[in-house]
Formats: C-alpha cells, sequence, structure tokens
C-alpha cells in the first residue's frame, strides 16, 4: 500500500458511512429497534395518505392543514432516536437524555397543532407563553439540526437568529443596523406562523419531497439501482475506460431515483470503483469519476433532490417548466463527463474488459435509441389513454388500472425467464460483461413507474405530490406481488409464500425512505429561520446593497461572489439548506444588478446557478463527504480525490455561467427546432470545452489549440457576443420619441427601456434595465394604459409617475421613490435592430475546429507510424 493510500472500507463500514450521513447510525436491537421502525414506517404511511387523492375522506382536516408540524415532530423524533448526539454518545441503545429531546422537540414541533385556537383566538400572534415554548423549541430544533447536519447549519441560523434580537445595537454597523424585534413578534414570526420555520421550505418537504424521497428507496429496494447499474457496465464495459463510463450512465440513472451524493457514489462505487483501478485509472482518479459522476445526480431531472420542488415555489412556474429548463445542462453535463473519461483512457492507452468486439457507432446508436425510445414511450402513452377514456369516460380510470395491472404481468413473466440479477465481484479473477440481450428482460417492469411519474407529470400535468403517489402506489404492488410472480411463472412450489418476502421489502423500503428524510425535513425547517429573518429584517435589500458594493456593479464579479458563497456554505450544509440559504439572500441581488447592467436575467436561471454551485460542495476540498465516501471505497487519497473531482467537474463550474448570458441553455421560448440545434452546438461545445480542459482532443494539444478549443466553445455557448461586436443588437432612441416609437412598433417586439430614480429606501438615483413587450392596441395611449404606464412630459424628459396598481411594472418599479424631489425617467429606449442570425458565428468556429482536427490528425498518425515502426 502506497504512503498515498488509505485502507478501502469493507461493504459494512460502507453502508454504515452513509446511513451516519443519509440515514442515522444508531439502529438499537429489541422492542426499541422495533419501535422506532414503527416510527419511521408511521411516518411514511401518514406522507402516503397525505398525497394521496381520499387524503380529504380519510385525514381529518386538523391533520391535513398542520401537515408540517407533523412532519417536523417525525423528524425531531426520529433525529433523537437515530443519530448520536456526540461521537461518544452509544450506538446500540438510546440514553435518557435523547429520549426526553425527542419527545419534548416532536410536541413543541406539535405546539402550533395542540393550541390551534388559542393561537388563531390571538390573531395568530404568540403571548408570552407561547413565545417562551416556541424558543424552546427552537433550541430544540437547533440540537436536532445539530446532531443530523453538523454544526455551520445551528452556527448560521443562530447568527441570523441573533440579529433579529440584537441587530439595533450599537455594535452593529449603521449599514445593516435594524429596529430590532421583541421575543413574542419574533417567535410569532419563526414558529407560531408560516413565515419561519414552517414556512415554503418545509411545506415543499412536506407535500412534495417525501414522496420522491420514498419513491426512490422503494424503487432501490425492488432491485432497480443493480438493474441500471449492469445495464450500463452491459452497455459501455467492453469500451476503452468503460467501468468509468458504466459509472458515470449508472450514475445518472441511479440519479433519477436517489437524491444523495453520497448513496450514489457508494451504491455504484463498490462495483465500478476497483473495476477503474483494474483497467488503469490510479484510486484517486477512480474515485473522482464516481463522485463528479454522482453528484451531477442531483441536476438531473425530474428529482433532482429538493431544489426542483422549492423552484416551484419560490420562482412561481410550473414543476413541468422547471424541469424543461433543467433538463439540456443536465443531459450535456453527462455527455461530458463520459468524454472525460474516454480521453483518461486514450491518453493512458488502458485496456478494455471481455472480448466483444468494440463497435462504438453501434454503442452510441444503441444508447441513443434507448434513451430515444424510452422518451417516445413516455410520450407516446398519452394517446391510447386519451382513446380508452374517450370511449368509456365513465370507468376509464379502473379500466386503465387493469391495463397497467396486465402489463405489469406480462413484464415480469418477461423477466422470469430470465435468472435474478444477483451484484457481481468486481475483484474477481475473470470479469464478465453483463449481456444486454439477455439481461434487459429482467427489469423492464423498473420502469412502470417512472414512465408513470413522468406521464402524471408531463403529459397530464398533475401536481408533483400526486404524480409521486401513483408512481410510489404502483411500487407498492411492485414490491408485494414481483418475488411471487416470479415464483410461480418458473413453476416453484409455495410461491404464495413469498408474498411475505414482499411484504418485507416493502415495509424496509417504507422505513428506509423515512430515515433518508431526517435530514431534508432538518434542512428545510432550520433554513426556514434564514429566510423568516429575511423577511422579517429587510436585510435583503442590504445584502444586495453589500455585495453590489463589494462587486463594484460587475455582474461576472457578482456571480462569481455568489458562486463561492454557495461553495463556502455548502461545506457544511446539505445542498437543500445551501441552495434555501443562498437563493433566499443572493437571487434578487443578481436579477438586479443583471437589470442595472442591461441584463435581463431570468429568475429560474439565477436558481439553477445557485444550485449548481450548491451540489458542487459535495466535491469540493476539504469538506467535500462525496469526495470522501469515495476515497473510503477506492483507498485513495480524501483530498486529492476532491480536488480531481472538481477538475473533472469544471464543465458544471462552467455552465451556470454560460445559461445566465444565454437562456437559449435552459430552454426559454425557444421552439422545438431551435431547442433541437441548440442542443447539438451545446453538445459540441461542451466536448470542445472537455478536450480543451483536458489537454487532448485526437492527440495531445499545443497550448495555441488548446486556447482556440476554449474560444470555439465560447463562440459555439454565446455567439450573441460576437455578433454583438460585429452588429449591435439594438438601436438608440430618443426618451422623447419613446410614444411615437411603442405606437409604431409590431404587437410581440421589445423595448428595452432604462428607468433612472431615487431608491425608495435610500433616495440614490439609480437605473434599471425594463424590457416593454409591446401589447396589442390600436394607438400609443391604449398600449400605455395597458402597460400601465403614466407619462408626464417635461420638455425632452420623459417623466414617470408611479404605475397603475396590479400591473407587472408596478411590481419592476416598486424600489422607485415617486414622490421624491428627484423625478423617476425614461433615460434610455432601445429598439431590437436588424441584427442577422447570431448563428453565423458557428461557421468560422467549425471551420477552426476543422484545422485543429486536420493538424492533430496528421500528427497522431504520424506518432502512430513513429511507434509501429520503433523496434520491439
Amino acid at each position: 500500500m502506497s504512503t498515498n493510500e488509505i485502507r478501502a472500507l469493507s461493504e459494512a463500514e460502507l453502508q454504515e458511512l452513509v446511513a451516519a450521513s443519509d440515514s442515522g447510525a444508531r439502529s438499537p436491537a429489541g422492542p426499541v429497534g422495533v419501535f422506532i421502525a414503527a416510527v419511521a414506517l408511521s411516518w411514511s404511511i401518514f406522507q402516503v395518505l397525505l398525497a394521496s387523492p381520499v387524503a380529504p375522506y380519510l385525514l381529518p382536516g386538523d391533520l391535513i392543514n398542520n401537515s408540517r408540524q407533523i412532519h417536523l415532530a417525525f423528524a425531531m423524533f426520529l433525529a433523537a432516536m437515530t443519530y448520536p448526539l456526540f461521537k461518544s454518545s452509544p450506538r446500540d441503545h438510546i440514553p435518557f437524555y435523547d429520549w426526553a429531546l425527542g419527545i419534548a422537540g416532536a410536541f413543541l414541533a406539535l405546539y402550533g397543532y395542540f393550541f390551534y385556537d388559542k393561537i388563531v383566538a390571538n390573531g395568530g400572534l404568540a403571548d408570552t407563553t407561547d413565545a417562551y415554548f416556541a424558543l424552546a423549541g427552537l433550541i430544540l430544533l437547533f440540537i436536532s439540526a445539530y446532531r443530523v447536519l453538523g454544526p455551520v447549519m445551528v452556527i448560521l441560523a443562530v447568527v441570523f437568529l441573533s440579529y433579529v434580537f440584537f441587530g439595533s445595537s450599537e455594535a452593529v454597523p449603521d449599514q445593516i443596523r435594524w429596529a430590532g424585534a421583541s421575543l413574542r413578534k419574533a417567535m410569532s414570526h419563526m414558529w407560531i406562523t408560516s413565515e419561519g420555520v414552517f414556512g415554503i421550505a418545509l411545506g415543499v418537504s412536506t407535500k412534495f419531497v417525501f414522496l420522491f424521497v420514498l419513491f426512490g428507496a422503494l424503487l432501490d429496494k425492488a432491485g432497480a439501482g443493480n438493474y441500471f447499474i449492469k445495464m450500463a457496465f452491459g452497455a459501455l464495459g467492453h469500451l476503452r475506460g468503460g467501468p468509468a463510463k458504466a459509472a458515470v450512465v449508472g450514475s445518472a440513472a441511479t440519479g433519477l431515483i436517489s437524491g444523495s451524493s453520497i448513496a450514489n457514489v457508494v451504491t455504484t462505487g463498490t462495483f465500478t470503483i476497483p473495476l477503474m483501478k483494474r483497467v488503469g485509472f490510479s484510486a484517486e482518479k477512480a474515485g473522482s469519476v464516481e463522485v463528479a459522476s454522482s453528484v451531477n445526480g442531483q441536476i438531473m431531472p425530474p428529482v433532482m433532490g429538493a431544489a426542483a420542488f422549492l423552484m416551484v415555489e419560490y420562482v412561481g412556474i410550473s414543476y413541468v417548466e422547471v424541469i424543461t429548463h433543467a433538463f439540456l445542462p443536465a443531459i450535456i453535463s453527462y455527455i461530458a463527463l463520459v468524454y472525460i473519461v474516454h480521453l483518461e483512457a486514450v491518453k493512458n492507452n488502458m485496456p478494455t474488459i471481455g472480448n466483444k468486439v468494440v463497435n462504438l457507432f453501434r454503442t452510441i446508436l444503441g444508447m441513443f435509441g434507448f434513451f430515444a425510445g424510452f422518451a417516445l414511450l413516455c410520450y407516446a402513452t398519452q394517446y391510447p389513454v386519451s382513446w380508452i377514456v374517450s370511449l368509456f369516460p365513465e370507468g376509464s380510470g379502473w379500466l386503465l388500472s387493469v391495463l397497467l395491472g396486465l402489463v405489469y404481468v406480462a413484464l415480469v413473466y418477461f423477466a422470469a425467464q430470465t435468472p435474478d440479477l444477483e451484484p457481481d465481484d468486481p475483484n474477481a479473477e475473470v470479469v464478465e460483461l453483463p449481456d444486454i440481450a439477455k439481461i434487459y428482460r429482467s427489469g423492464l417492469y423498473y420502469l412502470l413507474p417512472i414512465i408513470l411519474l413522468v406521464y402524471f407529470l408531463m403529459i397530464e400535468r398533475k401536481s408533483p405530490g400526486l404524480s409521486a403517489f401513483w408512481a410510489t402506489f404502483l411500487l407498492f404492488g411492485i414490491l408485494l406481488t414481483q418475488k411471487t410472480l416470479k415464483a410461480f411463472f418458473r413453476g416453484k412450489e409455495n410461491s404464495i409464500s413469498r408474498l411475505k418476502d414482499g411484504l418485507i421489502d416493502l415495509k424496509d423500503g417504507m422505513i428506509d425512505g423515512a430515515r433518508n428524510m431526517i435530514g431534508i425535513a432538518l434542512a428545510t425547517a432550520t433554513a426556514g429561520i434564514i429566510v423568516g429573518t429575511v423577511s422579517l429584517t429587510g436585510i435583503g435589500q442590504v445584502m444586495a446593497d453589500f455585495v453590489e458594493f463589494l462587486s463594484g456593479g460587475n455582474l461576472i464579479l457578482m456571480l462569481i461572489f455568489v458562486a463561492i458563497l454557495s461553495l463556502i456554505l455548502g461545506m457544511g450544509l446539505p445542498t437543500t439548506a445551501n441552495y434555501i440559504v443562498v437563493s433566499s439572500l443572493m437571487v434578487g441581488v443578481v436579477v438586479e444588478l443583471g437589470a442595472q447592467s442591461g441584463l435581463i436575467v431570468p429568475l429560474i436561471a439565477v436558481h439553477l446557478f445557485v444550485f449548481y454551485f450548491g451540489i458542487m460542495a459535495d466535491v469540493t476540498p476539504p469538506v467535500g463527504l462525496a469526495s470522501f465516501a469515495a476515497a473510503a471505497v477506492s483507498g485513495g487519497d480524501a483530498i486529492r480525490t476532491g480536488f480531481t473531482a472538481f477538475f473533472y467537474s469544471l464543465r458544471t463550474v462552467a455552465l451556470p455561467f454560460v445559461f445566465i448570458f444565454n437562456t437559449d441553455l435552459l430552454l426559454i421560448d425557444v421552439t422545438w427546432t431551435e431547442g433541437i440545434i441548440v442542443f447539438i452546438v451545446a453538445t459540441i461545445g461542451i466536448l470542445i470545452f472537455t478536450a480543451a480542459t483536458m489537454g487532448w482532443f485526437l492527440t495531445r494539444n499545443r497550448i495555441w489549440e488548446t486556447i482556440a478549443m476554449l474560444l470555439i466553445a465560447f463562440a459555439l455557448f454565446r455567439p450573441g457576443f460576437f455578433m454583438n461586436q460585429i452588429q449591435p443588437p439594438f438601436e438608440d432612441i430618443a426618451p422623447a420619441d419613446f410614444v411615437e416609437t411603442l405606437g409604431a412598433a409590431e404587437p410581440g417586439s421589445q423595448l428595452r427601456t432604462v428607468i433612472s430614480g431615487p431608491d425608495f429606501d435610500t433616495l440614490a438615483v439609480k437605473d434599471v434595465t425594463v424590457p416593454l413587450t409591446v401589447p396589442e392596441g390600436d394607438s400609443a395611449e391604449a398600449r400605455l394604459e395597458t402597460l400601465g404606464i403614466m407619462l408626464v412630459p417635461n420638455g425632452d424628459i420623459q417623466q414617470l409617475d408611479e404605475p397603475m396598481f396590479g400591473t407587472e411594472l408596478s411590481d419592476t418599479l416598486s424600489s422607485f421613490d415617486f414622490y421624491g424631489d428627484d423625478p423617476v425617467q425614461i433615460s434610455s429606449v432601445q429598439a431590437a435592430s436588424d441584427q442577422m442570425p447570431k448563428q453565423l458565428v458557428f461557421i468560422p468556429a467549425l471551420l477552426l475546429l476543422g484545422l485543429i482536427a486536420l493538424l492533430q490528425s496528421r500528427r497522431a498518425g504520424r506518432s502512430q507510424a513513429g511507434e509501429e515502426g520503433a523496434p520491439a
């Protein structure tokens, strides 16, 4: 063993590592263990009933109305039971103080439920007694968060809470000083109302996230995880660097069902990392590939950890829109990672595994055909469904359920013709590649719940919670019956007795799902304190001014600042909590600063930017937990693994900056045809960027080739930058001609206006870029009325009166003081010019790429000829 390597952990130690991070390291035996399992099972049953269509008939109204309190009560109690408070705390039994903390925490979480009538009678405000109970609740929440999430989250929440109480102190700088709050006011905001702990974030955890986490746990318990890994290894294992490519694709598939980077690393890494080491990857590089691919599982729709559901609430768009915007960056990021490991294998001339004949074109075509076929199947399902609904409008639901059951039984019969898949031993002397032609049928029925989930989300446009409920309900049936049906179709005796095994699998899956939710529930609850502080004190605007001062008004520096903040906070926070904190503080700042810089940044783009850098914290040393997990599997050095994984993740670092400035990548306002072109061009761009950063394209890059490829990648990602230098995208119009221009413009076109005036809080004059979409209207006056603009002409100056209440502009311009001494006015107007298509920039970029490819292919040919001519 080299000095740079540590001992690789055993399977049992790895599972304990995952448990300590995701579900709690304490599992006492005996009656206490049964009791904890029963509580976790009860939590899952409650959440399933809450998401079901029959919830109003099965659950009392007060339980539904107070579901957030119940959600947190389960989490706080189970945290005390399953996560030791101190390193020295026992693992095999629960000490008395944890019983006390667990019961007290659950009671205080339910305080609003128990005393609901009293709180309503007080107008939703806390009296003195309520305030002290709420303060005790916050303290116990901090203790729960500390034991599950570590100290950083607690310290951050305490700092913000201290600002609520002591923000008026002279020790606080003038710029962020505020009046302060009494104990009653603060506790009302933080614990009694839905502004703090029981706010939007915990509501999302209650309504949506639990069902998706449970869905992933049940799908994995059914055997889908092993099936996905086998399929990926069978499809890609025979290629050069095949185990690494299989790790990437397997982790992407596992990311569909798991929101945990660490669980993803251990689940796929225990098989792929030893195989990567066998074909020539060092321990650190093998671990890094697994980290980079596993962490990216969180950006892969449809689950995306919990962030996708939070974005629905924070951005105010549908879940379908969120995952549509997130889809393309996630896909091209994984394509780039496959290319990274391919280049590593080629650079180091790594051998292949097995005796399959390598046909790269057929492999790529087969992979594309599988994913395209799966997407087509999800989309095409709507046609037979709508046909059945039109024929049998009354009983279509029951009929479709029966047909789905028949399809499931048929696929299980199909699976029963092949042996059950057993996990392979990556350390065996001879590694046999799975034969896809034989094994694919063994798990096709695992795709049914995923198809059902996608169908309800994308086609029926049902809520995420209801969609996850029906997919989970189908998984209940699969877990209960799959073993029995397989035994029956294989002609085995006592097949009915396998129902018991199915029931045990279902119970274990529901318990695992609940235990996996403890950390997320506590993270969203604790982050609610920070969100509540922002809403109570108004510090968000102060932060905006502070960050603008630090960045000097430069948007790029601002984005770098936000990225660094996300990375630093992410060192001690789980991804979900990190996203909530940074988005609460910084998203509005970026949007506002972008508007002042003349760049209209969509809200979803900034939220995804924050989220991407939040997940990078799982990679980045010195705390990257996923890197430590991978090092525990590989036996490599954790810090070096983290740095290598960060290098492999450079495309994940670059993409957020790209889609801030080129929102086509997020498929915003693009047609189907444009979307396909964007996908092709973005894929080429990310591959070229990857080749540049890896220093290898067809052969080793020369310095000028690397610089040129970075320039080509930039041109493909941001063609508008170069076209704008050639031909300005807008022409300036005098503000005095604004009304005339508005009247003559085509409906649907856009005028970019810069509004100048005093800030409502600071009275300092500021500029804000406001895009105005020209509405329908017979005259300029009618269009002005539709927009809500009230002009007060003053010579050549177009002064503005306060926009009409209820219009979009009234919100956009709400930060201006319309009644001060300085007027609010239109200081600049721009109309779109007749610019050439920005896609023309692709032509010289691709020609330069062709030149580099030609030069490198000649060098590669000469190098190969030299090797063949060399003496043996």
